[in-house]
C-alpha cells in the first residue's frame, strides 16, 4: 500500500502542474484570470470548495496531532504549498501501518 501512496504523491505533483503549465502558456496567464477561472461555473466552483474544505480539515487534523502527539507537521505544510494532492498522500505514506 505504501507504493500506492508513493505513486499518488508523484501524481499529486505531476498532474496539477501539468495543467498549470497549459495555463501559463495560454493567452492570459494572470493571477486575476486564474481566480476568475476557478469560480467560472458552478461545477468548477464546487470542486474548488470541495478541495478547500478538505484541505482545511486536513490542516486542522495536523494541528490536533501536533498538539496531542507532538507530531512534526512542517513536512506536510511545506508539501501543501505544492498542493493538497501531495500533502495528503505524503501523510498517508508516512503513517501507513503495514
Amino acid at each position: 500500500m505504501k507504493k500506492v501512496f508513493f505513486i499518488l504523491c508523484i501524481l499529486g505533483i505531476v498532474m496539477p502542474y501539468y495543467q498549470l503549465y497549459f495555463f501559463l502558456v495560454g493567452d492570459n496567464p494572470t493571477f486575476d484570470y486564474f481566480v476568475s477561472e476557478i469560480y467560472s461555473s458552478h461545477p468548477v466552483s464546487m470542486i474548488t470548495w470541495d478541495i478547500t474544505i478538505a484541505y482545511i480539515s486536513f490542516f486542522t487534523f495536523l494541528l490536533y496531532k501536533r498538539a496531542k502527539h507532538n507530531l512534526s507537521i512542517w513536512k506536510y505544510i511545506l508539501a501543501s504549498l505544492v498542493g493538497f494532492s501531495l500533502a495528503l498522500p505524503l501523510y498517508l505514506y508516512d503513517n501507513y501501518d503495514s
